[in-house]
Order: C-alpha cells, then structure tokens, then sequence
C-alpha cells in the first residue's frame, strides 16, 4: 500500500514537471514584436523629416482653405441633366393631372348640383379619388427635383433664388393651401352643405392655378429673361415674372392640363371598364370614360392655337430662337410632333365612330365616316411631311436641292398650318354628327339652322385654304401673321355652330336611347392610346421648350459650362421621354390600383352588399345608392 502511495505521488510529481515545462517552452518560444525605440529617443533621418514636414504643411494647408461653392456637380452613371430631367418632367406630369382633375371634377359637381341627378356627383368624387396620391407623388418628385438642383447645378440655383426669391413664400403659402382644399374637398364629400363643397373645389382650383402661374414665371425667365441688367442684376421682379412667355405658358398649360388630366381619366374609366363584371359597371365606365374623353377633346382642339400665340412670342423676343425652334436643330422633331398629334386626330374621331354605336338610329350619319377619314388622312400627310428630306447625294442632285420639286410645298407653314386647321375642323365635325346621332330636331327653323351652319362651316374651311395658298407669295412676316385669321376663323365657327346646335336641337325628339357599355373593348384600348400618345408629346414638346436654350442655363445671361452644355440627339431625347413615359404609367397604375381597393370589400367580410367606404352624393347617399337611383346613365348630348 506504502509503495503504491509513493508512487503516485512521484506520478503527480512528474505530471506537473512535464506541464510546467511545455509551459516553459510555449512561453519562451512565443512570438513579441520587436522593441523599437520611442519616436523622441532618437534622432530622425532626413528623410523621416522631410516627410513628417511635407504631412504637417498638408494639414495646415488643409485647415486654412476656405469654402467655395462647386459650379456643377456630378450625377452617377446617368449624368447630371439626364436625372433633372427625368424627375422634371415626372414632377410636371404628376402636377398637370393634379391640376387638371379638380378642374373638371368641381364643373362635374356644378352641374350635378344644378340638375340633382346624382350620377354625375358620383362621377365627380370617381374623379376625384385619384387625386391623393397623386398629389402625395407630385410633391415627392418637386422636392427631389429640388435637391437636385441645389445639389447637381448649385451656382446657377443659386442666382434663380435670388431673382425670385420674393415669390418662394407666396408659392409655399399657395402650396399648404392647395393641401388643405384638397384634402377638406375629398374626404369632406357628402359631409358639408353642397355650396359649401364647391367653394372649397373652387378655391383648390384658384389656389392650384395660382401655383402653377408662379413655377411658370421661375422656367419662362431661363428661356426669355425680362428685368434684369446685361450682367444679371435684378432691375424688376415684376418684370423678370411677366416676361414674353409668360402668359403664354401659362394659357398653354392650362388648355394642356385639362386634355392631358381629361385623357388620363378615361384611360382610368378604359382599365376600370375591362375589369367591370357586370352590366351596370360597364356602363358607368363606358359614361365616365366618354366624359374624360369629351373633357380631352375640348382642351385638345384649341390647344394648338395657344401653341401659337407661344410660339410668336418666342419668335418676338428672339428670332434667332425661333429659327432654331422651326428651322433648326428641332425642325425635324416637330416632324415626330406632327405624327403624334395626327395619331391623336385619327384616334378621337375613331372612338367617336365607335361611340355612335351605343345609339340606335346611327345609320343616316355612318355614310359621312369615309368622307371624314379621307380628310383626316390628306391633312395628316401634309402636316407629317418634311421640308428637308434625309438623302444621300445622288438623290440631291436628282431633285435640285434637299427639298422635293413637288413635296417640299407641303413642307413649309403655309402648308401645316392649313392642314392642323382643317383637322381640327374635321374632328368637330365629327363630334357634332356624334352630338346629333338618335335626335332629329323639331323646331320650326331647323332647315335654315342646318343651312347656316353648313354656311358658316364652308366659310371657314374656304377661308383657311385661302390664306394658306396666298401664305405661298408673301413674305415671312406676313406669312406668320396669316396664322391669326386662320385660328380666328376656325375659332368662330366652332363656338357660332355650337350655339346654333345648342338652341337647334333643345326639346329634340329622341329616335333611340344611349345604350352605355354596349361599346367595343378596342374602344377602351383607344382611351389608353389617346392617354399614352398625348403623355409622351408632353414631355417631347417639353424637351423642345427647354432646349432651345442649348448653352444656356438663362438664354444670354448665364452660360452653361457643365459638360452636358450640348444638344442631345434626336434619338436619345426621345429614349429619355420614352422612358420617363414608362415611370410615368407604372406610377399611375399604382394610382389606378390604389383608387380601386376603395370600392373591394374588407377582408374577411361576408359575400353581402357593402357600403363604400367614403363620401356618396349630396343628398346623403351612398353611390351605391346612387347608381340603383338612377340605373343605367344616360348623357345629355
């Protein structure tokens, strides 16, 4: 026992020696950075020296430099002008449709309040339900403009705030107003007195128009600067706001608003229309969409004419941008204008005709069709026909110069003026056969009401055509000025043949009844076409109007030395609005998506009828209740 204890003592005893020393060795053997001596202790090379110098002046060199203002910075990948605008022109469409909505929506209103039929305060707030996000989308894209702006072009930012920066509390004070109209006019449907709504829809509209005016002063003085001296000085604020286009932007964007909000809403009512599983939601859709439609139509047709009146202005404050505007760089992207418009032509008449479908008794009026599409199609042909043709060589010597011996007529103002006249005049027409389909009028001088009108219709075609041909032997000058009498005719005869069709066909006998939904799907393609087409001439014609500039960031005052100081080609413009295009329905679907989940019902809730939710009509209905009031709508022609 003795022996076995003291051996395993003398076992533990060399277990501990054995570890402790592996410990020993471990320890010793482990590695230590080398000992250097502190910096103080020794002297430092010459070369160390001279470099602990060079860090020191860096740094003192470093803290001593002041700050200065970068001219232009840098976007990644995109580049700078490309992603202003893009976010631009996404701000400026979601703001037109802001604008435009309530516009039609309080007149909608009005004329539900005046006659208390219930369909069309029901039509009203469908129109309005696509304002809030919208409008939510519009102040996002202006503040992101904004940053971008202070933060990519800063010293040019800087002086335009400094020549307006008298209207920036005006234009913030007009934008919480507009908020606070806005809001009060949606979710306030159905819970004030009905005058008491359309005030605050006529002050969100006063409010709106306003702000618009302001921002167009800011963006008219970069093309046409008013006010300041030779050398930038502000003189006048009033003058630098009210210069040569001004005005006319602003008349131009709101005739613009009202066609592009109006053909944004019936693209809505199109997507809602293919969706619709019953009967009745068709016919709700097929009326609200011949509503959007009919508001478009009534901005479209004397939209052209402001476009003159903004192109003379252009022309009197610079000759020399009014030659590059026509004549120059952009002439052959007023060829791709002149498409899209004839397109836009061609597809309002065609969802007109489709329309006299709804309507028994169509028959006497179809025969007109052809002779209204042969129109159409010439017109169409000389405005999209360039003065210049792309030829190689030998095609210009074969035709004696780069204009057609015969073709090139059409090519010059004389011509397209004419043409866009006579189109507009077509498409009137064919709205007022569409007005007239299932109604025979029965007052006692409807021969000679139809005869005058007639009269007065071949008046102004005649007068048009022959200022267009005499446009061919004057100068210029007077050339430009002939355009006046031809948009003053073309004018009286619509508004004269519209009042005699109103009076001339009041107490009319109905031979048939409007049928709503009973309608081709392709028609509710078209609405989307019409939306599509007049969102992408938008942002083409935008482009124009801002580059006519070219070097410029204010035309002759302040240059642009960024490296985007050039004039993109036709072919990338057209890339950049295609695409700002695309963003710009995916982001409306968004908005058509949100507007629909108002009328689905709760999750979870049983298969029963549910109330909507929101407001419903004046009179305390809901517009469930409105529609089963009124059935199937039926539109005063």
């Amino acid at each position: 026992m003795k022996v076995r204890i003291g051996l395993a003592v003398l076992a533990a005893i060399f277990a501990l020696a054995t570890v402790g020393r592996i410990a020993q060795y471990l320890v010793s053997h482990e590695y230590r950075p080398p000992v250097r001596v502190a910096a103080g202790a020794a002297d430092a090379t010459p070369r160390e020296q001279g470099i602990a110098d060079e860090q020191a002046a860096d740094e003192k060199t470093a803290m001593a430099k002041p700050y200065t203002e970068p001219e232009y910075r840098a976007f990644p990948v995109v580049g700078s002008r490309v992603a202003v605008w893009v976010a631009a022109q996404l701000h400026l469409l979601f703001a037109a449709f802001v604008l435009a909505v309530p516009l039609f929506a309080f007149i909608i209103e009005a004329i539900g309040y005046k006659t208390g039929e219930r369909r069309y305060d029901r039509l009203a707030y469908e129109f309005t339900k696509l304002l809030s996000v919208s409008f939510s989308l519009t102040a996002t894209f202006g503040a992101g403009l904004t940053f971008l702006l202070i933060i990519l072009y800063p010293k040019f930012t800087t002086y335009l705030m400094g020549v307006f920066s008298p209207t920036f509390l005006p234009y913030v004070g007009l934008f919480f107003f507009e908020a606070f109209f806005l809001y009060t006019y949606y979710y306030g449907w159905g819970k004030f007195h009905p005058l008491v709504h359309l005030g605050l829809g006529f002050m969100l509209n006063v409010v709106g128009t306003g702000i618009m005016m302001i921002a167009n002063a800011w963006l008219t003085f970069m093309t046409s600067p008013a006010g300041i001296s030779e050398k930038g000085a502000v003189l006048s604020i009033w003058d630098a706001v009210h210069n040569y286009t001004w005005m006319p932007i602003n008349v131009h964007r709101f005739i613009a608003n009202i066609a592009f909000g109006g053909s944004v809403a019936a693209a809505y009512a199109a997507f809602k229309f293919l969706q619709a599983e019953s009967d009745e939601e068709r016919a709700h859709y097929d009326w609200m969409g011949y509503i959007g439609n009919f508001v478009a139509i009534c901005g479209f047709l004397p939209l052209p004419f402001a476009g003159y009146w903004l192109a003379k202005e252009i022309y009197g404050f610079s000759q020399t941008l009014g030659l590059t505007m026509m004549g120059g760089a952009f002439s052959w992207l007023f060829i791709i204008q002149a498409v899209l418009i004839g397109n836009l032509f061609l597809a309002v008449n065609y969802y007109l005709w489709l329309g006299m479908g709804r309507i028994e008794g169509t028959q006497s009026f179809q025969r007109f069709i052809k002779f209204l599409l042969i129109g159409i199609a010439l017109c169409f042909m000389v405005w999209a026909t360039p003065r210049s043709i792309i030829a190689t060589v030998s095609e210009v010597r074969a035709m004696g110069g780069s204009a057609h011996p015969i073709l090139g007529y059409l090519g010059v103002m004389s011509a397209k003026n004419t043409a866009v006249n006579i189109l507009i005049l077509t498409t009137f027409m064919s709205f007022l056969l569409y007005r007239r389909t299932g109604r025979i009028a029965t007052v006692a001088w409807a021969k000679t009401g139809n005869a005058v009108q007639l009269a007065i219709f071949a008046l102004a075609a005649i007068t048009v055509i022959t200022l267009g041909v005499y446009g061919y032997f004057v100068e210029a000058r007077v050339r430009i000025g002939l355009s006046v009498p031809q948009v003053g005719s073309v004018l009286f005869a619509m508004v004269s043949i519209t009042l005699i069709d109103v009076f001339l066909f009041r107490g009319a006998k109905t031979t048939g009844e409007v049928r709503w939904g009973k309608i081709p799907p392709i028609s509710q393609y078209v609405l989307i076409f019409i939306a599509v087409t007049f969102t992408w001439l938008m942002g083409l014609m935008g482009y124009v109007r801002s580059g006519l500039r070219q070097h410029w960031h204010v035309y002759g005052v302040m240059r642009d030395r960024s490296p985007d100081a050039f004039t993109p080609t036709l072919g990338f413009a057209t890339m950049v609005v295609s695409c700002t295009v695309i963003a710009f329905f995916l982001l409306i679907g968004f908005v058509f998506w949100l507007a629909s989940l108002h009328d689905k019902k709760d999750w979870g809730a049983d298969d029963s009828p549910a109330t909507p939710h929101g407001g419903g009509t004046h009179g305390g209905g809901t517009h469930a209740g409105a529609a089963q009031a009124t059935g199937q709508p039926v539109v005063t022609r």
